[in-house]
Order: structure tokens, then sequence, then C-alpha cells
């Protein structure tokens, strides 16, 4: 082994973080700053994985500008050093003074132990932080051109910063007494802390402003005794940063590359007789361990990069993954930490894309699947075997690029500190599993130890769990039982709660990303809500099917009360309807699943939701797959929640263009419109359901009708009158006939409170009746008696008041039934 070698594999015994050439190309991040924004101020932030259209070269100018941005944070972070290391230093002329009294805290040579170097280092940060800020604040931006000679003339080439940092490089050697002397000083800490009391309080509430907002952070002794074993790993790490936003040409090129020269230098040559290397032991004895990763997307500035995110006990690593090339082992590249203690999380449900991000999702996932459809073809030979491989290079980058832009979910993370990181998901599951995860970790309060980043972004590679980004593409076998066609789920309801909640239910769905696997229930707000609403998708490859469900509140902060996993089968589906009941945590969720298996047609851009307004409520049902349509259950549902007691319901119509936008919302988005609802004056929402009944094509009681009910009001015997109108009733298509019933028991329990709301029965028919049942037209093919048009509001009003006074109206089915021979599967999860 040679000498490079040995001091490598003695500074990694010895817990120092060693800069290694290989290392040195992934470590092109700003991680100079304070550790939870580390990479924020990176000039290289934006870069992810290897896509295929992702640009490495900038101009001259934006180089420059993105030095200035790191020269900036360089600035900021070295601010917040000085101000921890002042915190640190603070107590040392006390514990000094007392050292010569009869009853020391610390003897003389104690407090030398524990503060060795550490002046000298503070008084030479001190004095390169003054000339940073002097040369920033001298620095003008200008307009850039070109020079006669046809070089960029820019005022960042005057900005001339590497003389400072040689002059900090040169007294580095500090650093080397710090290292060999720390582990002495922390035991000094831990001894003192154990043993005295007075120390103890010294030691557990030490501060540090925080600058301009005047707040405080609190910070033990030993945190601070390792931020300058933490801060000449970060000096290296800077250096190579900055040199890779100057420019060959700048005249400060040359003093970096031999600062970086020498930084590296120290790194290398440290004392072996460093004894610093410890366990990483956390509160209670813990040790750091993993307990999760995995890859998400993470939101920098609005732009969307996959990261690769690890879990510990103690806090959360957010790095970038290098492929390893030419049979080199993978790498990790350091973007972000956040400590557990105190984190908040807050999730944000499905936001919806913009019609870009649709259509640009839309020609990701068709070139997905013609590359799909190439593989297939080029399955046999050797020249196929080598446009296959081809095809699924490219197939995996499409997915690549899928997995980054297609996420919707938000999972928000606060700190603290008020640092802040928001992820992306396109699973709620993932999420929630995230969510539960950290949640967990959180609830312990584990105490954080600052972590060595370069060691614990370094033993990422040995300590994953996830080699690689999910990719459905990267399965070179086809599996025979996996789905291919059409995957049907018919959500009916669930029990369990406690108290009603505005509920809806998600559904997810694994397989090629070619066409969306995820839908979502309308809400539901009750105490058994039922939601009989049929979700379809067109599976390829699919294995797994997960529903949640969510509790939604008025301050839209969502809720996942319980999930659930199931295999699917094709063994075990087919065309017909099969039940089963999931527990998902204390509830119960009944649905229903049917697989058809078919060719896929290649994926087509989002179809809009077609309208439900001015359409015949047969087709409404039809499409939604139940008896009575969806806008108005969800009305009748948003009523009876907090429109019984309102004086007028029904009666009383809400704004004209409020009506309009919920009409609108119903033609083109269910769930919209249901959350618009939850929101929007009760009169509106009232408004709303009788524009429906008044726009139907057809009315809901079929015209051929109003004669024959006409007749029945001249029945004097109550009882004949309503046998014969009910029979009558039973000739209407099922869709009009379960509507009109389910409308009818609504508007019996408003008509309950009417001392309250005012609507009687006979109040309520005059409002309907009109919307309800409307007599032919002449001279469209109806025959008959015409009636005066002063007497058909009377017969419209008294029909709708008889079917009103019946006490024991059928009761009305809201959807189809999906039940089959076989009988309930209950699934325990």
């Amino acid at each position: 082994m040679d000498v490079y070698q040995e001091a490598v594999c003695y500074l990694e015994s010895q817990r120092v973080p060693v800069v290694v050439e290989a290392e040195l190309e992934v470590l092109e991040e700003d991680v100079f700053h304070d550790e939870a924004e580390s990479c924020l101020l990176s000039p290289l932030r934006h870069e992810s994985l290897d896509f295929p259209d992702t640009p490495t070269l900038c101009s001259p100018k934006e180089m420059l500008d993105r030095r200035l941005m790191v020269l900036k944070g360089i600035l900021e972070s070295e601010e917040v050093y000085l101000r921890e290391l002042e915190a640190l230093l603070m107590p040392m002329k006390a514990l000094r003074a007392s050292a010569g009294t009869s009853q020391p805290v610390l003897s003389c040579r104690q407090v030398q132990t524990v503060f060795y170097q550490v002046p000298e280092i503070r008084d030479m940060h001190q004095s390169f932080y003054c000339g940073l800020k002097d040369r920033l604040s001298a620095h003008c931006p200008i307009e850039p051109g070109y020079c006669e000679t046809g070089k960029m003339s820019h005022t960042g080439f005057a900005l001339m910063v590497g003389d400072l940092f040689l002059k900090m490089v040169n007294q580095i050697g500090l650093y080397g007494g710090f290292i060999r002397n720390y582990e002495e000083a922390v035991e000094v800490v831990h001894k003192c802390t154990q043993s005295d009391p007075r120390f103890r309080t010294l030691a557990e509430s030490m501060m540090s402003h925080n600058g301009t907002d005047k707040t405080r952070t609190r910070y033990t002794f030993e945190a601070l005794l390792y931020k300058p074993l933490d801060r000449v790993t970060k000096t290296t790490l800077v250096l190579h940063d900055l040199l890779k936003t100057t420019p060959g040409e700048h005249g400060d090129y040359t003093l970096l590359q031999e600062t970086l020269r020498l930084s590296r230098s120290f790194l290398f040559g440290v004392n072996e007789s460093s004894q610093c290397n410890r366990e990483v032991t956390l509160s209670h004895g813990m040790r750091r361990q993993l307990m999760r990763d995995g890859f998400v997307v993470d939101v920098c500035e609005g732009e969307r990069i996959l990261r690769h995110l690890f879990l510990y006990t103690d806090l959360l690593l957010c790095t970038r993954l290098k492929h390893a090339t030419r049979g080199k082992q993978d790498q990790y590249r350091f973007c972000w930490y956040l400590p557990l203690a105190g984190l908040k999380l807050r999730w944000v449900a499905d936001q919806g894309r913009s019609p870009d991000s649709h259509h640009r999702l839309h020609t990701i996932r068709t070139k997905m699947y013609l590359l799909r459809q190439q593989l297939r073809q080029h399955a046999q030979g050797s020249r196929g075997l080598a446009l296959a491989a081809r095809s699924r290079k490219k197939l995996e980058q499409m997915e690549l690029m899928l997995l980054t832009h297609s996420p919707v979910y938000t999972l928000e993370l606060h700190s603290p500190s008020d640092k802040c990181h928001t992820l992306l998901f396109s699973s709620l599951y993932e999420l929630e599993e995230w969510r539960e995860a950290i949640h967990k970790l959180t609830t312990d309060n584990i105490e954080t130890v600052p972590p060595d980043l370069l060691t614990l972004t370094s033993a990422c590679v040995k300590l994953r769990m996830t080699q690689q980004p999910p990719l459905h593409s990267t399965n070179a076998v086809e599996d025979e039982e996996s789905l291919c066609g059409t995957l049907s789920v018919a959500v009916h309801s669930a029990c369990g709660l406690q108290q009603p909640a505005c509920l809806y239910v998600c559904v997810e769905v694994d397989g090629y990303e070619f066409y969306d696997k995820q839908a979502q229930t309308h809400s539901v707000h009750s105490l058994n809500p039922h939601w009989d609403q049929e979700l379809s998708f067109q599976v390829d490859g699919a294995q797994d099917l997960r529903v949640l469900c969510v509790s939604q509140s008025d301050a839209q902060n969502d809720t996942v009360l319980g999930k659930a996993s199931v295999k699917l089968e094709s063994k075990i589906l087919s065309k017909r309807w099969r039940r089963q009941t999931l527990h998902l945590g204390q509830l119960e969720v009944t649905l229903s699943l049917k697989y058809c298996p078919h060719p896929l047609e290649p994926p087509s851009s989002r179809a809009q939701q077609q309208p439900i307004f001015c359409v015949p409520i047969e087709t409404v049902a039809q499409r939604e797959g139940v008896l009575v349509p969806h806008v108005v259950r969800c009305c009748v549902e948003e009523v009876e929640r907090r429109g019984m007691d309102e004086v007028g319901i029904y009666r009383i119509s809400g704004l004209t263009i409020d009506i309009s936008t919920l009409k609108t919302a119903f033609n083109s988005d269910l769930r919209e419109a249901v959350t618009m609802l939850r929101s929007a004056e009760v009169n509106v929402v009232s408004g709303v359901l009788k524009l429906y009944f008044r726009e139907l094509p057809e009315p809901l009681i079929p015209t051929e009708m109003f004669q024959s009910l006409a007749r029945t009001l001249d029945i004097q015997d109550i009882n004949s009158r309503l046998v014969s109108m009910l029979s009558l009733l039973h000739s209407c298509p099922d869709p009009n006939r379960h509507t009109f019933l389910y409308l009818l028991h609504h508007l019996q329990r408003v008509s309950e409170k009417q001392d309250v709301n005012r609507m009687s029965l006979r109040n309520l028919a005059t409002v309907f009746g009109p919307s309800l049942l409307r007599p032919p037209v002449a001279g469209q093919g109806h025959d008959g008696p015409s009636i005066d048009i002063s007497l058909e509001v009377v017969v419209q009003a008294q029909v709708i008041f008889c079917y009103l006074q019946c006490n024991n109206l059928p009761e009305a089915q809201t959807s189809l039934p999906h039940d089959t021979d076989a009988e309930d599967e209950t699934t325990h999860m």
C-alpha cells in the first residue's frame, strides 16, 4: 500500500472525511453553508440523474453569475459559523477566571483542552469574512459586453477573491491541532457535564444569534465543538465548487487551483495520532441507523429534481445519485439534510396539472408506448437484441423523465430553524409510508448529533436498501401473472367512523406508466359514507392495487385514515364483479373489482369529462355506472349537511354566477366540483340541484306520463290515488325512478324541519313541480287533449305533493349491483 492509500485509510478510520480523486467528480454542490441549506445556493443544484436532454454547458456570463451566487452563500455561511464560534468561546473567559478559585468549574488545563485552537480559528475566519465582505460590497454589477479582442468583458472578471481563500488555507493547519485535540475535549465536556451541575447548566444552554431576525438557537457544548470539525471538510468542498464556476481565463482561476491543492493536501496529511473516531451514538444510547430510503422528487426554486432520500434514526439526508462508469462504484453527492427533532410535516392533496403539463406527459407516455412495442418486435435475432438494448435504454430514460414530472402530491418539511423543503410523490400511498416513518421517529424526540456529511453521504452506497429508481421498464422478463387490459374498481361504502367526516377514496395501480395510474372518488360527508362510484384503469403489467381512505377538512388539511394493498391475480379476477371488504386501519371499505383482458390502444391525451347538464339522465347514469347521478347525490348530501335549518332552502336561490361556476365544474371535473360545493353558499348548492333537473332534455318524470298522472288527481280516495301513482312510477326507466325516489325522500326530510326552514311539503312541491314534470309539447307526436297553461302549474305541484305525502315510498337504489354469485371476500391488511 502506498503512502497516499495509507493516509486515506487512516483518515477514514479516524472519522475524518477524505475527498479522494474519484469523489471530486461528484462534489460539485456548495456545502459550505449551514447544514440545513447546503445545496440551496449551489450553481449546479439543478442537475439530476443523467437525462438525455439535460444541458451541461453554460456561458461565461452564466458561470460568473453562479460564481457570485456561491460567494454570497459563502459569506452568509461564514457569518453563521462565526456566531457559532463566538457562542462556543463565550464562557471561556469566565471558566478561566473560576479556574483560579477554590471551587473551579474547570481546571486551567481542562479550559485549555476544551478551547484549544478555537480563538485562533475564530480570528482566521473573522479576517477572511471581513475581506470577502468588503470585496463583495465594493462589487457593482454592470451589463455584459464584448471587448475589441472578442473576449467577454463582465464585472465578474473584476471581482478577485482568490488571494483571500489562499491566505485562509495557508492557515488551515490550525484545524490540525483542533482535530488531534477533539476527542479529549469532548471527553472533558462529557465528564464535567455529568459531574458538575454548574457546567451542565452551562453546557445545555449555549445560544447563538440567528442574525437580523434576532432569534436565538440553542446548542449543546458538544454540538458547538463539532462545528470546526465539520467545517474543515466543507472548505475543500466549497473550493471545488467555486473553481467549477470560475472561467479558466479569470484571474482567480490559478489561485483557486493552488488553494484547492493545499486544502486537499491538508486532509490527506492529518496527523496519524488523531483519535477522534467515535461511534455515532444518539440520546438514550441509540445508534444512528438507516430506516428507509427511496427516490423522490425534490423541488428547488420551482424546478423538479430526482433525488435519493435517506431516512436515518435522527435525520433526513437528501443526495444525488451518480451512476458508476467503467465498473466503478456508484457515488452519492450531498444535497441537504434536516434533523428530525422538531420537524413538522404537511402534505397537500393532488393539486392537478396545467394543460401544458398534461400535453408534456402525454408526449412522454406516447414515446414510451412506441418504445415498448419496438422491444417486443426486437425480441429475436442478434440484430434484434442490439436494437432491443437501445430501445430499453431509451425507455428507461423516458420513464425517468415521467417519474420526475408526473408527481402531484406534495410533502412539506418544516424544521424548527425555519428551513423548508418540498418533496413530490406520484403515489399517495408512497407519500403516506414516508410520512408515517418520519412521524414515528420525530415522536421519539431523538437528539441529533451533527453528522459528518462526507462520511455519511459516502456510506449511502453500502447502506442503501433501494438500488435504482422505481422503473417498471427495468423488468426484463414479462410476468404472465400481471394484468393487461381494463381494470374496473367500484367503490361502494365505508364504515367504522366514530363521528361524521368528509371522506374520499384514492385508488392506485402499478405497471407501465402509459396511462393514468391513480383515481379518486368524490367526497362524501357522512358517518357511513356511500360513494357507489366506478373507477376504470387501463393497465399494462399491473400486479398491485392500493386503496387509501382520506378525510378532507375545511382547512384543506387532508388526513389519511387508513390504507391497504391488494395483490391483483389474473386467475381470480374476471369480467364479473368480485366484491371485497378491505380493512384500512379502523375503517372497512367495501369495493368490487372486475377485469377484462385485451390488447391496449396507444395512450390518448386526457379526455375531458363529458358534460352532465343538459344530457339525458339515462346517459349520465350509464356513463357513471349508477342509478342516481353523482351531481344529485352530492348536492343532496351537502344540503342535508348544512342547509336543513336554512330559511327558504330551495325557495331562495343563490347568485346566478356562482351557480353557473359550479355547473361548469360539474361538467369538467367531479372531484373539483364537490370540493367547491363544500365552500359554496348552501343556496347556491340547492340552486345547482334545481338547475340540473330544469335543464334535463326530457323531464325526470317522462312527458308521456303527464296525462295519466293528471287523471289520478281526480281519484277521491287518497289511498287509491297513491296506489295508482306508485304503479305509474314503476313504468319509468330505472335511473328516472330511483332518482325521483331519492329526491322525494330528501324533500320529506327537509319538510320535517319546516318549523325552522319554513319549507312545507306543499312549498317544496310548488318549487320542484315544474322542473320534474312537464306536459307534452303539442305538434311533436303527442296525442290527447292539451291542458290550459294556467292549470299546468297546478297539476305539476299537486302530483309532486301527492308523492311527498306518501309515507311508504319505496327506497331508492343509488347504484347498480356489483355483486357476483360468489361470496364476499374480506381482505385483512
